[in-house]
């Protein structure tokens, strides 16, 4: 479909591609820079391709809690003041000395997701919903040996395209869903981010036997759902561990999430970058909350006292095939301890086996060949979250997500969310501050000139 028409004339400073919480957070930083400096804000706007608001809601499990402290919240580590904290939303809904009471650094999920729709409802007039990025391409003015600007195309929900005009673009799309090679989502085979949603389109009545295959916190999170929803059912949890590991949430090991480690990650030496992902890992990945853990387990031993063992724990094993006749669902399982194959029938079978970061190159396109990277083929990053580019372009390309490579663990967690956020707003104030200097003495040696 061609371009009908742009969405009007105005050239904003930044454009940001995704409303999740990392650019809700770059945009309440904005926001909060405009209030400070009134008469030279922040021109911005942000585009989401989502009908409205929504942040893992397949994954608003009942008494989930969040796995970070409520301070972590949108703003509170870059301004305590800012009227978008945590705090101010319990505030809001009168709810502050009740939250206090309950002696709880982690809230559930569902109340941070509350949350989350709170903060977007305040930042309605700066997010366009049900809009699509399809493309980003910088302008090159005739002349010019620079690229200065940068034109987004956007796809709105009827299928027009429009077209806007910025000097910086902030990409933040989140992540995408992972399932093992050569499995296929059906309405049999579910990947945890769509969970809710596929458990409610069945009868629970009809899901007898149901699998889950993973090791972190979302695949115990759905086993100990179906163990609860499901009490008629045999639930069998694989994974290729023996057993779930803990996630180690200890004040020393969580300091790998604080913004200071940010810098010493991305500016230390090859080999301590490595000691970072070889001793921290299991701060976040393939982990379990230790609670969760204990639940469980101790599920599986009330059933054995009771003689009805209907969760099964199937560990060191993978799932190397599955199997669709009609409406029968087969998995084919395999023991890594004696390479032993079993075939298992389930009604259900949801993978929560993690995400994968987006690569901005598939909005880049052509324009990705301007941008650096590294020896792996992973874009090269500024300490600023920026795409390191070409000498010709001066427009700027931020990414907040898939920066695991170059600034640490913390780059696809909501941990240094408002740090990271501000940390964008000013760079991108600074060089708006330096281009008008910039022009000011070009214009300022003309007039010497003549």
């Amino acid at each position: 479909m061609g371009i009908t028409g742009r969405r009007h004339q105005e050239i904003y400073d930044v454009i940001g591609i995704g409303f999740g919480p990392s650019n809700m957070s770059l945009a309440i930083a904005l926001e909060e820079h405009g209030e400070s400096s009134p008469e030279h804000p922040v021109t911005s706007h942000f585009f989401e391709r989502q009908p409205q608001f929504g942040w893992h809601r397949n994954m608003l499990l009942p008494s989930t809690t969040m796995q970070i402290s409520f301070l972590k919240d949108l703003a509170t580590f870059r301004n305590p003041l800012s009227r978008f904290g945590f705090i101010s939303y319990l505030h809001a809904q009168n709810r502050l000395v009740q939250f206090v009471n309950n002696h709880d650094f982690f809230p559930t999920r569902q109340e941070f997701h509350q949350y989350l729709e709170w903060a977007a409802a305040g930042l309605d007039d700066k997010v366009t919903y049900g809009s699509e990025v399809t493309a980003i391409r910088p302008v090159f003015e005739a002349g010019a040996d620079t690229a200065d600007l940068l034109e987004i195309e956007l796809r709105g929900s009827d299928g027009a395209t429009t077209v806007v005009t910025a000097r910086n673009v902030a990409i933040s799309t989140g992540l995408v869903p992972r399932l093992p090679d050569g499995m296929a989502a059906d309405e049999r085979v579910w990947h945890s981010s769509e969970f809710l949603s596929k458990f409610h389109q069945h009868d629970a009545a009809d899901l007898k036997s149901v699998a889950v295959v993973g090791a972190g916190q979302s695949a115990a999170e759905i086993t100990r759902f179906f163990h609860d929803a499901l009490p008629h059912a045999q639930i069998s949890a694989v994974f290729p561990s023996y057993g779930y590991s803990v996630a180690d949430d200890t004040p020393f090991a969580n300091q790998v999430f604080d913004p200071a480690a940010v810098d010493e990650y991305y500016y230390g030496t090859d080999s301590a970058q490595d000691a970072f992902w070889r001793y921290h890992r299991n701060t976040n990945y393939s982990v379990v909350d230790a609670d969760v853990i204990r639940d469980l387990y101790k599920r599986s031993y009330d059933e054995q006292v009771r003689g009805t063992q209907r969760l099964h724990f199937r560990n060191l094993t993978r799932v190397t095939d599955v199997k669709r006749a009609g409406d029968e669902t087969r998995v084919l399982l395999r023991s890594t301890l004696d390479e032993s194959s079993e075939e298992l029938a389930v009604d259900a079978i949801v993978f929560a086996t993690g995400y994968d970061g987006v690569d901005p190159a598939h909005l880049l396109g052509d324009f990705d060949r301007h941008f650096e990277r590294d020896a792996a083929n992973k874009h090269r990053v500024e300490r600023d979250y920026r795409l390191v580019s070409a000498a010709e372009l001066t427009c700027g390309v931020y990414v907040q997500g898939g920066t695991e490579h170059s600034h640490g663990l913390s780059s696809a967690l909501l941990s240094n969310i408002a740090v990271r956020s501000g940390e964008i707003a000013d760079s991108i104030v600074m060089r708006r501050t330096e281009r008008e200097l910039d022009r000011l003495g070009v214009a300022e040696e003309a007039s010497s000139a003549v």
